[in-house]
């Protein structure tokens, strides 16, 4: 079994399918309690924009929306700090933990991986070559909807939560030049931020579904690697 170096395309024609270890342990405890926070964040940053019921009564018996905003603020620390994690990991890992960070999109083999399995996910091709870690659209998506992502929703969201803090306070030396960044408008920072949630959404939604796509009908396991490590080939493929 040969690994390409760039695109980690594996190349199986000696017929060599023994598994390979791939994401190590603080990668999947990292990406599963990823998977809850982001639930967290995504569900009450929903009902933040547009809450349940209109606050009608005393604000002290009816703190509903105060809970709300409480568990996002949680689920929001707890991102931040499972990211930077994650890029401390990604020096201390294996070269797999590296690949969301930098997609090797300066080589032509890995850009037309990333046609060739868009048609495959599109039903226009019937198969794609295997690979050790995330094939190349999902190491790109990953890249782009993920990790630009993430540093996008956290910036903006330290904005949102600084701003009660008020002019003059840490928080506003820390955070201030976000507001600046969007014209001192901290309803574009609000809307960047909100829009970024949908955006977080589409991308669970199409991780799952070439996840598991691939899992079921692609010559390797997709769902079992994040659980034990182990990229499986399947032979009969």
């Amino acid at each position: 079994m040969k690994i390409d170096k760039t695109t980690y395309e594996v190349d199986m024609s000696d017929g060599d399918h023994r598994p390979i270890y791939v994401w190590e342990g603080p990668v999947r405890v990292w990406h599963w309690l990823m998977v809850v926070t982001m639930v967290v964040m995504i569900v009450t940053g929903y009902l933040i924009g547009r809450p349940l019921t209109s606050n009608l009564g005393n604000t002290w018996s009816t703190y509903q929306f105060g809970y709300i905003r409480m568990l996002h603020f949680i689920a929001g620390f707890c991102f931040t700090g499972l990211f930077v994690y994650r890029i401390f990991w990604a020096f201390m890992g294996n070269r797999y933990a590296r690949q969301i960070f930098c997609p090797p999109l300066w080589s032509p083999k890995f850009i037309i991986g990333i046609w060739n399995q868009a048609l495959y996910y599109l039903f226009i091709k019937k198969s794609c070559p295997e690979y050790a870690a995330h094939n190349p659209l999902a190491a790109t998506a990953m890249f782009f909807f993920f990790v630009l992502g993430s540093v996008g929703i956290i910036v903006t969201g330290l904005a949102l939560y600084g701003q009660a803090y008020g002019a003059g306070t840490g928080w506003a030396v820390v955070t201030g030049w976000v507001n600046y960044l969007f014209g001192g408008s901290l309803q574009s920072v609000r809307t960047v931020h909100h829009a970024l949630m949908y955006i977080f959404t589409l991308f669970m939604v199409a991780h799952l579904y070439m996840a598991s796509r691939e899992d079921i009908m692609g010559g390797a396991t997709e769902m079992s690697a994040i659980t034990n490590g182990l990229r499986m080939f399947k032979h009969a493929k």
